[in-house]
């Protein structure tokens, strides 16, 4: 295959782009910021790009970049992603519209830019949503609408490119040990005087599985769903998340103490 992955400088997006070139696939990593991208790089023998690909111009340069060096284009990988927590009170208008445009436009203007390539290949596209976009989180407004509108243009697009002979899917990642989840423990634990892996245990505490994921674990199923052993599964939201989305928060009180 010959796949574009978006913010694969670090955190999940890097794990799909050597996980996929461990397989033999082409691949071109984008992201905003060239050092990482580079890093991967050299790590994987993936082709580098950095490009803002929530603008027009972003997305076309992706397509034709991948298209130009590999000779077609049949997979996507949308995994590029921020997070900017407040409620409807306190967030900015800037960041809501910069949350929604990087974690929502920028893989409509992908799958446009790519979509007669991806028709011509019989392609496959894997967007990455997150189990905040199936359950409700606080202070995450703008996270998990974004996500919450990535799982439905997932399928719509499936509704949509199906009949074409593409195949659309999305995982829903918990909390993962990536740069970003790091960034966001080290902001929760700070005040309440704990490291990382304290964090990590609290957040996950109600967890079934008592852990976040490794950006591996995560990568392992989207490179799954790029290849014919998932040929007929489209249109699948499929959480990737140790069980957090199957709890009941009305039963969290019967937790047995750890």
């Amino acid at each position: 295959m010959n796949v574009v992955v978006t913010g694969a400088g670090t955190g999940i997006g890097a794990a799909v782009t050597a996980a996929l070139r461990a397989r033999g696939e082409q691949v071109l990593a984008c992201g905003r910021r060239p050092g990482p991208l580079q890093e991967v790089a050299e790590r994987t023998g993936a082709l580098p790009l950095a490009v803002d690909v929530a603008t027009p111009e972003g997305a076309d340069a992706a397509v034709a970049t991948a298209v130009e060096a590999f000779g077609a284009l049949d997979g996507l990988v949308l995994n590029a992603g921020i997070v900017r927590a407040g409620t409807v009170g306190t967030l900015s208008v800037q960041d809501w519209e910069e949350t929604l445009r990087i974690n929502l436009t920028a893989p409509f203007l992908l799958v446009r830019a790519a979509l007669e390539h991806l028709v011509r290949a019989g392609g496959s596209v894997v967007t990455v949503g997150s189990v905040a976009g199936l359950r409700a989180s606080p202070a995450y407004a703008a996270y998990g609408a974004s996500k919450a509108g990535l799982h439905m243009l997932t399928r719509n697009l499936a509704v949509d490119l199906g009949p074409r002979g593409v195949r659309v899917n999305c995982v829903a990642p918990g909390w993962v040990r990536t740069e970003m989840g790091d960034a966001e423990m080290a902001e929760f634990g700070e005040p309440l005087g704990l490291d990382l892996d304290q964090s990590y245990a609290r957040v996950t505490a109600a967890v079934p599985q008592r852990r976040a994921a490794t950006p591996g674990e995560v990568a392992g199923v989207i490179a799954w769903l790029l290849t014919p052993a998932a040929s007929y599964v489209h249109g699948a939201v499929v959480p990737v998340d140790g069980g957090t989305s199957v709890v009941d928060a009305g039963s969290l009180a019967f937790l047995p103490a750890d």
